[in-house]
């Protein structure tokens, strides 16, 4: 559906109770649509711990042979053949 702008103030609770039943309203200036009310959906969010027992990890992740090669990579260090 779409309405004017002075349509939509005059109206925007039923609007916002259409979009709550699935429909998008579109707002239109001279026309034109310039804005657009659809239902809320809230964002999925996964809760703390949600990836526990999923990921494995490699032992020597911080060895000192590691951790010089990553202080290498972020000083800039062009020599591959030393890592």
């Amino acid at each position: 559906m779409q309405v004017n702008m002075l349509e939509a103030k005059n109206r925007l609770s039923s609007l916002i109770a259409a979009a709550e039943q699935g429909e998008e309203v579109l707002i239109a200036r001279n026309g034109l649509p310039v804005a657009k009310i659809v239902k809320y959906s809230a964002p999925k969010v996964n809760l703390p711990g949600a990836w526990k027992g999923q990921i494995t990890y490699v032992g020597g992740w911080n060895s000192p042979e590691t951790n010089v090669q990553v202080e290498r990579l972020f000083s800039g260090a062009d020599d591959a053949s030393a890592a």
